[in-house]
């Protein structure tokens, strides 16, 4: 082990935050993972599980054990504590953190502030309208003539995305996130949004605010089953670099 080893502190209790403690531990600059709240397979070697959940109540806690133990840098792992601003508690401090600010996860947590960002600043993107009137937004699928997608503009675990194949499916689908509210709160504003037809990528970059450094190609899969049918889920799995990026 390096003679001066990193205590780490990974945010939240899935299978995301499973992957970055295991793979954090690997490091010989690492000496302490902490995971909060964590998992059943997480704790284990480096690996130490936290009693502390992540809600934006919790952050106090976080900030205090994290002082406590010592830890140089955070990880969070779920999108809403960053929309929360955990980042910002433990800038605060003093306590580097690998994520953004919650200003700059608006642009994660809302569908619709993106997609006015990208339109603004000129970033080719798909077609769209926003809503937070349900009957304004039948009137726009009533009258597309395109495809649509209809996405809850909130966070919504990565369920919030519906594709219907026939416009009265559309409508249903609207009905479901804006009047029957699906998913909560995360549908009270929809992006009716364009269906683009293809194979889909993401390409991850990372910023200190001078230089720009990017991950390979990735290619997650969301629908539940086979075949790419079903409905979406959080994701059933995903690999890098994608073949289909060159």
């Amino acid at each position: 082990m390096a003679e001066t080893s990193l205590n780490v502190l990974v945010i939240g209790g899935g299978g995301r935050e499973h992957a970055l403690a295991w793979a954090l531990a690997k490091s010989e600059r690492v000496g302490k993972v902490y995971v909060a709240p964590g998992n059943g397979g997480t704790s284990g070697g480096k690996i130490e599980n936290v009693a502390i959940g992540h809600s934006a109540s919790d952050f106090a806690k976080l900030v205090e054990f994290a002082q406590t133990q010592s830890v140089g840098l955070v990880v969070p792992g779920p999108e809403q504590p960053l929309v929360d601003g955990i980042s910002d508690a433990f800038k605060k401090v003093g306590i580097p953190t690998f994520g953004p600010s919650a200003r700059a996860a608006r642009i994660e947590g809302s569908k619709a502030f993106s997609k006015d960002f990208m339109k603004k600043h000129g970033i080719p993107t798909a077609a769209y309208g926003n809503f937070t009137d349900y009957n304004e937004a039948c009137e726009f699928v009533k009258n597309a003539t395109f495809d649509v997608v209809i996405k809850a503009s909130g966070l919504a675990a990565g369920k919030g995305v519906l594709m219907p194949t026939t416009k009265e499916e559309a409508l249903e689908a609207l009905k479901s996130v804006m009047v029957d509210r699906e998913f909560g709160d995360a549908g009270s504003e929809v992006v009716v949004e364009e269906l683009l037809v293809g194979q889909e990528i993401s390409v991850l970059a990372v910023s200190d605010g001078y230089t720009v450094a990017s991950f390979p190609a990735a290619q997650d899969h969301k629908r539940a089953y086979d075949g790419d049918a079903g409905p979406n889920t959080g994701g059933m799995g995903a690999y890098a670099p994608a073949p289909v990026a060159t």
